[in-house]
């Protein structure tokens, strides 16, 4: 490949797994740690990942388990869950915290669904963008003399392929995660 063509492979690369981890905070009824990756536990004046302060378990489909390493973390672990949008409400027995999955109703899932195409439709408007980017940098190129019309030609017709490729890959993680949501 190209050089001057790796560089936006990089940048859409990153775009599609952008969505991807995305996607793996989207909940689809079945319990998933993931859901917690984004959330922040105040550990002695530190934001840290609740993963870094206790153990995360799924010991049933629909249930986390968080075992705090330290039982004083309890309840800073159920109020970073609560001031968090996983819209779950923490229990606790003094020594683990359990996270109960609803079964998502019909028209959760479909909002579910929505917002999985919306972060998608995102993501194919970066990947556009990289592309856009890329066609202006090539035009600025063939101005400056260095390159012949028929490389800027051949470069822009690579760039548009690897934009293709990159949109189906997208397509096609939408499609898988909405499929994942709609089933019951």
């Amino acid at each position: 490949m190209d050089e001057r063509i790796r560089q936006y492979d990089e940048k859409m690369k990153k775009a599609y797994d952008f969505l991807q981890s995305e996607f793996s905070t989207i909940r689809a009824g079945r319990a998933n740690p993931h859901v917690l990756d984004r959330i922040r536990v105040d550990y002695y004046g530190t934001p840290t990942p609740i993963q870094q302060v206790g153990n995360v378990t799924v010991p049933e489909p629909r249930m986390l388990q968080i075992a705090p390493w330290e039982k004083n973390l309890i309840k800073d672990i159920e109020k970073a869950i609560l001031a968090s949008d996983v819209g779950i409400t923490p229990s606790n027995d003094g020594s683990v915290i359990r996270l109960v999955f609803p079964e998502l109703t019909e028209e959760r899932r479909k909002d579910l669904v929505k917002e999985v195409k919306k972060k998608g439709e995102e993501s194919k408007v970066a990947v556009r963008n990289i592309r856009r980017e890329g066609n202006d940098a090539f035009k600025k190129l063939s101005k400056s003399d260095e390159v012949s019309e028929d490389e800027i030609k051949d470069l822009e017709d690579e760039l548009q392929k690897l934009t293709d490729k990159y949109i189906k890959d997208i397509d096609k993680a939408i499609e898988e995660k909405s499929q994942d949501i709609l089933k019951v």
